[in-house]
């Protein structure tokens, strides 16, 4: 395998190779004119202790009707109120779809692949690394955007150096439905896995965390170096207003509904008193911010400087 860059030498301006603009319904990052976005705006990269983590911004989508989506034991009125005090329209919004990956100096560790190979590969490419250089392909839970990027088109691999991990609630669970995307992107790896329950370790300064509801097994991720630490919450929200303010505000995708929002309030709790800086697969790019409290509920605060003291 060829050597790990060291990435605390980049800055987000050396990560910026042009990106091919991709023509799919979940297209690159781009402005609502359509015109492609600078390529340092889909790579965040910041320091926890001496770990280098990137949040890579691989599709984004316009879609109209969120309350067919998010907020579904909600009435019309107080969806549409609670939008208009977030300067939020309540007719539309914007999914965004954001794998991280962490070079720990000694490993490249991706969670989740994104919608595909092909727009996952890009924007690796932009933080310095390229696929056979990663080392450790974690999955947080086995929905299409989380696992596509797996495999290529061709059906080869698209890390073939890496090892996979898992869940095994995750794992034993869809492996008992008969869903194309698992059977074809996820069961064939299946003797490459590693399965991960509760507190069990990926790496030193790693661990895997129960957080059932979303899916049967899905999984968060404490991220800790040098007694720094930050929370990788994959799905466990949705949404920076309707899901991680409004904690029992009910998702459409969450399969199990009040595991779901069980799990939202212990970690978002967690994050609260222990302070820390969280990651979200689907929050408004760079899907890094904090947690605060809001009455009963939770108040999202975006990442500004933090990192760069």
């Amino acid at each position: 395998m060829t050597s790990k860059p060291d990435l605390r030498r980049r800055t987000l301006l050396k990560a910026g190779a042009t990106l091919p603009v991709a023509t799919t319904l979940y297209a690159s990052a781009s402005y609502a004119d359509g015109h492609a976005a600078p390529p340092n705006s889909r790579v965040f990269s910041f320091p926890i202790g001496d770990f280098q983590l990137s949040t890579m911004l691989v599709g984004n989508r316009l879609a109209e009707d969120p309350q067919t989506i998010f907020a579904l034991n909600v009435d019309a009125e107080e969806f549409a109120r609670v939008s208009a005090q977030n300067f939020l329209p309540a007719d539309k919004f914007q999914f965004f779809f954001t794998p991280t990956v962490i070079n720990t100096g000694t490993e490249v560790i991706l969670f989740d692949t994104g919608l595909s190979a092909e727009l996952t590969v890009p924007v690796l490419t932009a933080t310095g690394l390229t696929p056979d250089q990663v080392d450790i392909v974690v999955i947080t839970h086995m929905h299409g955007d989380h696992i596509s990027g797996l495999t290529q088109e061709d059906g080869s691999l698209t890390y073939p150096n890496a090892r996979y991990v898992t869940g095994q609630v995750e794992f034993d669970a869809w492996a008992q439905m008969d869903d194309e995307g698992f059977n074809t992107k996820v069961r064939p790896l299946a003797e490459k896995m590693t399965f991960v329950g509760d507190q069990d370790a990926v790496v030193s300064g790693v661990s895997a965390m129960a957080a059932f509801g979303h899916t049967p097994g899905h999984m968060v991720y404490m991220i800790e170096s040098q007694g720094q630490q930050i929370l990788l919450l994959a799905d466990l929200v949705a949404h920076h207003v309707w899901s991680l303010a409004y904690p029992e505000w009910e998702l459409k995708f969450d399969r199990d509904k009040a595991a779901a929002t069980a799990s939202r309030r212990k970690y978002l709790d967690m994050a609260v008193a222990d302070r820390l800086p969280i990651i979200g697969y689907h929050l408004p790019f760079p899907a890094v911010g904090y947690v605060d409290r809001r009455d009963d509920g939770f108040r999202y605060v975006p990442a500004s400087y933090q990192f760069m003291l």
